[in-house]
């Protein structure tokens, strides 16, 4: 009887994994062949294929087994632990984001009349948008079926942890409905209105071009919407999104409503150990995280500071008035960085005044060398196509996701992401959440640090029954869904005192 299930589920996930082939397969194939890239029925059999064909398979991975995680060959599959498939799969993955990103034709994109590829997704994307496809469509396309897919896969895997199940199924809605359906649905029915009216990304910088200038204009000139979109946008980086940090850490975004985080719970949920746990990639990371994050505010404040020179009809301040807001705003946070939570904050707070110092300098000297044409003797559309072109791309999109399977899958929001880089310094100044350890009942098997996708070694803390309180700390959960013995929890509290070392040692108080 034994014998005839464990059949049933290989043959179940042979079966999933031959379905799933054939439909990547029908994607490659519109490549070569004209006609088949022009046929609906290919499309709807390639989607359908690949979806029945992940979603069979991962039922039949975790049919029948006792709920809960297991390390099951993981640091052995040649997929999870850097073997040959893994590095197989990285490399595609780095090809079709660089094909994307860079060379757009070779998937058949072409501004007149599209083919391969890009022509396969033409009936999908004039339904929904009333458009032939592009290159980004079909990225959102597969991007978003892959979240909704391999997000079935981690219910399934682990549908023990009431959390995890929300959480993924959040992540899920929101990029199927307000990061995908609804852009191209408002496409297609005001397909006149300003870009600004179409997209939901209205956060810098999260939207990094939302201060550009077109951008801008667009929004000013735009009527009630407009404003409204402006005024919005506004109150969510100085109202929304530090008042939801303080009340649930940066993961309200980053687990729960995050596109690129979707992604990495989802289908980069296989290579989450990859990360690395080492004292020197930390280092790195908070090094490079904070780069980014420079790069991005002197960016916006120099694309600024060219628009309101630019275009003084449209703003009520001119550039010197700007200059000196962003000075004293930022002098402010420094201060109360300093004399409030400096040692609270240990190292990250030299970490955080380097960079509000390198910002102001930077804020002041874009006011003193630069002139109408140019910005620090560099042209404004120049540092915003670098940032595009760096960070957008390069960075997020062949980087952040073609490395998952080498570097594991949050590359991109250990080491670039400028929005984890801002929530992360709220959370680490004023946020209520924590993850709450019990030393006392620590076994040191070491599952938490495994699984920790942001690298941090939660061992460690636990070890020494101290607070979880990282800046670089996403919440997902997975170290207390993986904990055997109940050790690790995710908590609210005062923000006083919460990275303090417990008063007591640990095991039983005598």
């Amino acid at each position: 009887m034994a014998k005839s299930i464990r059949l049933n589920i290989v043959q179940g996930k042979n079966l999933g994994l031959l379905l799933g082939l054939a439909g990547l397969l029908l994607l490659l194939y519109s490549l070569f062949d004209e006609s088949f890239a022009r046929s609906t029925n290919g499309l709807i059999s390639s989607l359908v294929l690949i979806s029945v064909g992940t979603i069979l398979y991962s039922e039949r991975l975790y049919h029948g087994t006792i709920p809960g995680i297991k390390n099951n060959g993981v640091w052995l599959d040649g997929l999870s632990a850097r073997g040959v498939l893994g590095w197989f799969v990285g490399i595609a993955l780095t090809c079709f984001y660089i094909a994307l990103y860079f060379y757009p034709e070779t998937l058949g994109f072409n501004s007149e009349d599209s083919t391969g590829l890009v022509a396969f997704f033409d009936p999908l994307s004039i339904a929904l948008n009333g458009k032939p496809a592009t290159q980004w469509f079909v990225y959102g396309s597969l991007y978003t079926l892959a979240i909704l897919i391999f997000g079935v896969k981690f219910i399934l895997k682990y549908r023990h942890n009431r959390y995890q199940i929300i959480r993924t199924l959040s992540v899920m809605f929101f990029q199927l409905g307000f990061a995908f359906l609804i852009p191209e649905l408002l496409a297609f029915f005001h397909p006149d209105t300003p870009y600004f009216a179409k997209d939901l990304k209205n956060m810098w910088p999260l939207n990094y071009y939302f201060f550009e200038s077109w951008h801008l204009k667009n929004m000013l000139s735009g009527g009630n919407l407009g404003l409204f979109v402006l005024f919005s946008g506004l109150a969510m980086i100085f109202i929304v999104s530090p008042v939801l940090t303080y009340l649930y850490g940066k993961r309200w975004y980053c687990s729960w409503v995050c596109g690129c985080g979707a992604l990495a719970e989802t289908a980069g949920d296989p290579f989450r150990q990859l990360s690395s746990k080492k004292i020197s990639v930390w280092k790195l990371e908070r090094w490079l995280i904070h780069l980014v994050l420079v790069f991005v505010f002197i960016t916006t404040i120099a694309v600024i500071w060219s628009f309101l020179g630019s275009n003084p009809s449209l703003s009520s301040f001119s550039r010197e008035t700007f200059v000196i807001g962003i000075v004293v705003f930022l002098v402010t946070i420094m201060g109360v960085i300093y004399f409030f939570k400096r040692k609270e904050m240990d190292k990250d707070a030299l970490y955080s005044m380097i960079t509000l110092g390198c910002i102001i300098a930077g804020t002041i000297a874009i006011q003193a060398f630069s002139g109408e044409k140019n910005i620090l003797f560099i042209k404004s559309y120049t540092l915003t196509k670098w940032y595009g072109f760096g960070i957008g791309a390069a960075f997020s999109g062949v980087l952040g996701v073609g490395f998952y399977p080498i570097l594991g899958s949050r590359v991109w929001c250990r080491f670039g992401c400028p929005m984890a880089a801002i929530l992360g310094l709220q959370q680490r100044l004023l946020s209520r959440f924590r993850i709450t350890t019990n030393g006392g009942q620590c076994i040191s098997c070491g599952n938490c640090s495994a699984y920790c996708e942001m690298g941090i070694d939660v061992r460690a803390y636990a070890q020494k029954g101290q607070n979880i309180v990282r800046s670089s700390c996403v919440g997902c959960g997975i170290c207390s869904a993986v904990c055997p013995r109940g050790v690790l929890k995710l908590e609210n509290g005062p923000v006083a005192n919460r990275t303090n070392l417990p008063n007591f040692p640990l095991g039983n108080k005598l």
